[in-house]
């Protein structure tokens, strides 16, 4: 029992105690906070997914491109094994010869540019003797032919049929190539190394940056925007080929476009207007496969436009456009006066005798016009992510400009999430047209409208592909990532032999797993690359993350996907490894007289005296050694069969041809498919199209 008033003061509490009903309104304000809050989770954690595997793909590119400017100095090395896996297949399995012939291909490792000549032949770089070498006369059109035919003088309608020619997937007859790439060079040969473009008439022109042989980014611009004319005047900002799979059809177009107008299209050299860099990054393979017979023609004339290319333009004496950037001794008027067409390849100084086969401060002001990169940081350095070329900053390019009286750099080298982007203080833009480069939904691609008097700078952007433009974010990002991780597993395998050797030295206690700190050690030693592979390692290998340790044997426990699938596609030097893989085996164990499954030091002499024999030319026993010494990987002193195929593989190219792409539909005038722009139920930025954007992120900027 208790009193009255004790009674009272209960029921007051049990009263406050209710909890409060919201009102509806305040319920739907709450729901749209909560619901606000996850999904900005949501989109961060994808923001992460997105940033890694973006990091993974720039990574690996510069990572080769890297590669390459070091592998002119292994050449030699490379063609010794290349003449040596050729003589074993011709001499030894000469009861294949079909076999042998199919394997032993062109050698991708002549002697690069070595006296400033070309390169697949440097006796004879005149001229009459290239037309002799190259000249469309000498190859006939077979009766069956039945394809688009070219005849000169070349105008509007050609580029149309052109067009619509290869939007079916046919190929154009050697014939037609060889005609094409010599009209387009005539008339380069009389362009200065820097062009002046002008929009005095047009009152706009077009910026377009790398293309990468994506034929159906160059469709979409044209769609868009309309084929040049000289109301409608392009530049073209380099790298038109490797990469993609339709590099030759994009060569075409552009330089019949350029034939056509020739005051009205400016071709600038990329760094991958290079042989060197076409044998690496697919653009070779691609006329080997499409030309066969005439491909050696294709590729010397081919060789010997690049060179005659212009390095740069300059639009209205206010904007400079060039493929890669500038250094702090960049000088026009120097760059002006060189010879450019001495400089067949510009991945190293050629040489001669000993000495350079011209000035290196020449040769050094054309690497940093193709191959440099802007940074935000001050100062000018050397990029070492590409190994060729510079990193320049903010006030490297103020002075430039101020030196040579010009406002703003346009430049392109690099891709980019939107196909463009701003940097040093929207002094230099860059500009990349490929969309989908890396893969499905990776970036946007994007050209640049300069409008008016002023210059005004509009960024136009797209994306090819209608699976890319009608994915969700989470279906981008899936893509992506996937694609990242299968490029990032392919460059660890090929790194297995010193990456296991770093694992064991870690496992200290001679177990299967190692602590995940070791684990990111390793890799990083092994690998390189500088990823975040601590946020890796569950992608790529089985990792307890309890305890904090990672199986380290299940990093390479599905490696063959990755070596081996690198010929899958058919399309690639590989693919004769593979297809003709008894041939190989049939040496290997020829010279494996012991029949043990490895080739000691004494059987690998031998069979190298028993081909010098054949050769008719002893090899010397220094030669030999090396030979030997570059096959066994793991440097036990013995050459099993996988080190055997895989030096092979690796002298022959170990790159992946892309894959072709879907047939391209037809760009239906009536249709929106084309000119839509890539938008998204994620409230992603609308694209920038035809109006002009003047608010906080505006893509248009007056010089």
């Amino acid at each position: 029992m208790g009193c009255a008033g004790s009674t009272l003061i209960n029921n007051e509490k049990k009263k406050s105690k209710k909890v409060r009903v919201m009102s509806a309104t305040e319920r739907t304000f709450n729901a749209a906070i909560l619901i606000q809050k996850w999904y900005r989770r949501y989109l961060a954690r994808e923001e992460v997914r997105r940033r890694c595997s973006w990091t993974i793909f720039t990574t690996l590119e510069y990572a080769g491109e890297q590669d390459q400017t070091k592998e002119v100095d292994q050449e030699e090395m490379n063609l010794r094994l290349y003449n040596f896996f050729t003589d074993l297949l011709v001499h030894l399995v000469k009861a294949n010869n079909r076999v042998a012939a199919s394997i032993a291909y062109p050698n991708p490792y002549a002697p690069h540019n070595t006296a400033g000549k070309n390169i697949l032949d440097p006796e004879e770089d005149a001229d009459d003797e290239l037309m002799k070498k190259t000249s469309p006369r000498t190859i006939k059109v077979e009766n069956e032919y039945r394809g688009l035919k070219i005849k000169h003088p070349m105008n509007a309608e050609s580029i149309i049929k052109l067009i619509e020619y290869f939007k079916h997937r046919k190929s154009l007859h050697a014939k037609y190539v060889l005609s094409i790439i010599h009209a387009a060079r005539n008339i380069l040969k009389y362009k200065p190394n820097i062009n002046y473009a002008s929009s005095v008439h047009s009152k706009q022109i077009t910026v377009c940056g790398d293309l990468h042989g994506k034929l159906e980014d160059l469709l979409t611009v044209f769609y868009k925007n309309g084929l040049p004319s000289r109301d409608s005047p392009y530049i073209f900002n380099g790298d038109f080929v490797d990469r993609g799979s339709q590099s030759t059809e994009v060569l075409m177009i552009l330089l019949s476009c350029f034939i056509v107008w020739p005051d009205a299209v400016f071709l600038n050299r990329g760094n991958h207007e290079d042989f060197n860099m076409n044998i690496r990054y697919g653009f070779l393979k691609e006329i080997m496969l499409k030309y066969k017979t005439h491909a050696a023609k294709i590729l010397r004339a081919l060789e010997d436009l690049y060179a005659w290319l212009p390095l740069a333009t300059i639009i209205d004496s206010k904007v400079f456009v060039v493929h890669g950037g500038v250094s702090n001794s960049t000088n026009l008027k120097d760059i002006a006066a060189i010879d450019r067409h001495k400089f067949l390849t510009v991945l190293r100084p050629p040489v001669n005798d000993g000495k350079m086969a011209y000035e290196p401060v020449e040769w050094k002001q054309i690497v940093d016009l193709l191959w440099s990169d802007p940074r935000p940081q001050p100062g000018c350095s050397h990029n070492s992510y590409r190994g060729g070329g510079c990193f320049f900053g903010p006030e490297v390019t103020q002075s430039f400009l101020e030196r040579h009286h010009l406002q703003m750099l346009i430049r392109s080298h690099q891709c980019k999430i939107d196909g463009y982007e701003y940097a040093h203080n929207d002094k230099v833009l860059t500009v990349f047209s490929a969309s989908n480069y890396y893969d499905t939904g990776s970036n946007r691609g994007a050209y640049i409208k300069l409008i008016g008097p002023e210059l005004m700078a509009q960024a136009v952007m797209y994306v090819s592909s209608k699976i890319a433009r009608h994915a969700t974010l989470r279906q981008r990002q899936g893509i992506m990532e996937k694609s990242a991780l299968r490029e990032l597993k392919r460059h660890i395998a090929s790194k297995r032999f010193v990456l296991m050797k770093e694992f064991n030295k870690r496992n200290k206690a001679m177990v299967s797993t190692i602590s995940l700190t070791d684990w990111c050690e390793a890799m990083e030693e092994a690998v390189g690359l500088g990823l975040p592979w601590r946020l890796l390692c569950p992608k790529l290998a089985h990792y307890d993350e309890e305890r904090q340790l990672v199986e380290y044997t299940t990093t390479l426990e599905d490696y063959h996907t990755y070596t081996e699938g690198l010929i899958e596609d058919g399309h690639t030097l590989l693919e004769a490894l593979y297809k003709n893989k008894d041939a190989l085996e049939t040496v290997f164990k020829m010279i494996d007289k012991d029949g043990n499954g490895s080739i000691s030091m004494d059987e690998f002499t031998d069979a190298c005296s028993f081909l010098g024999d054949q050769l008719g030319k002893p090899i010397p026993p220094g030669t030999i050694q090396d030979l030997a010494h570059s096959i066994d990987m793991n440097k036990d002193g013995f050459i099993d069969l996988n080190e055997f195929l895989e030096s092979f593989r690796l002298v022959n190219g170990n790159r992946p041809f892309p894959d072709d792409p879907p047939p391209i539909e037809e760009l239906d005038s009536n249709s929106d498919d084309n000119s839509e722009e890539d938008e998204t139920a994620e409230g992603e930025r609308n694209t920038i199209d035809e109006d002009l954007d003047v608010d906080d992120n505006c893509s248009l900027r007056r010089f």
